[in-house]
């Protein structure tokens, strides 16, 4: 086993599924110990019982302060310390055209949890670990947020807003030894693609339809997973970084390298999504991650 991590402690959001989940897993592989902070109940408790000596669970909506506070105080009283904090909660959030943008719950939820969350859990990381004199903050970004074109548009408007947060708070935070940076995926399987249906029908398989269809996506042509990022972050968290702060790290095969396509790649991206989860239009898909109850988070 490797010990890239061995002895630090993380806070990870979004840590019971797609990319959140593959980190957990990657961080405690790497010898960490880690808070899984995350709505979905049954998915986090699971995970954090299948390494009960290294992640404990605790159910946290990120657009709540009070539960962004709670998440980062569990990771200190259990294990006396906060090495990384890894921002990752997230979804496609509210779609359209921007005549259409529902400016009500969908709008809300998606800069709150995409935006006004990872601020949230800088707040209060940062005492924590300008204390400490050390820590790495690591917040999921996208490629959508280095150009136009490659997601919705406040989806977009919310990568490229924490891409720049996070090079302002590491001018803050670098005399403290603390390092801020993001890590911005390309085309990665996960279930968010489905939106609410993956949440709603964890018994249909949403990813294998798109690994087929995403590995002609760019120039390396296999489908980009959810460990490629956890590897990328698990970069960021260790030592083996500690000189890189401010930085948008790309994860994406080569998408954004210019214009590609592959001769054998028929319609497009969101196209292709709506037709395998059969909703018609692209918008039709339902990509905003509401507010539930503690009995909704349970089921």
């Amino acid at each position: 086993m490797s010990s890239k991590l061995q002895g630090k402690v993380a806070v990870i959001t979004g840590g019971a599924s797609g990319i959140g989940e593959a980190t957990v897993i990657k961080f405690v592989s790497e010898g960490a110990r880690v808070v899984i902070a995350d709505m979905q109940v049954a998915r986090g408790e699971a995970l954090a019982a299948a390494h009960p000596e290294n992640a404990v669970f605790i159910r946290t909506d990120v657009c709540i302060e009070e539960q962004v506070k709670a998440a980062i105080e569990l990771a200190v009283q259990k294990w006396g310390r906060l090495d990384c904090l890894f921002n990752n909660a997230g979804f496609g959030g509210v779609t359209g055209e921007i005549h259409e943008t529902d400016m009500g719950e969908p709008y809300e939820r998606t800069v709150g949890a995409m935006l006004t969350g990872p601020v949230m859990g800088m707040k209060y990381a940062a005492p924590v670990m300008k204390s400490q004199g050390f820590g790495s903050i690591i917040t999921t970004a996208s490629i959508a947020g280095t150009g136009g074109g490659y997601g919705p548009h406040i989806y977009t408007a919310v990568k490229a807003a924490v891409i720049n947060l996070s090079r302002s708070v590491a001018q803050e935070l670098g005399p403290f030894k603390v390092r801020v940076n993001t890590v911005c995926p390309g085309l990665i399987n996960t279930p968010i693609f489905a939106g609410q249906l993956a949440r709603k029908d964890e018994s249909t398989d949403f990813v294998t339809p798109l690994k087929e269809m995403s590995a002609f996506a760019q120039p390396i042509t296999r489908a980009g997973l959810p460990e490629d990022i956890a590897n990328a972050v698990c970069f960021l968290a260790s030592d083996e970084s500690d000189f890189i702060t401010g930085h948008a790290l790309v994860v994406d095969g080569g998408m954004t390298l210019g214009a590609w396509r592959h001769p054998d790649l028929g319609p497009g991206f969101a196209e292709t999504i709506a037709d395998i989860l059969g909703t018609g239009a692209p918008s039709d898909v339902d990509m905003v991650y509401h507010a539930e109850t503690i009995e909704q988070a349970a089921k």
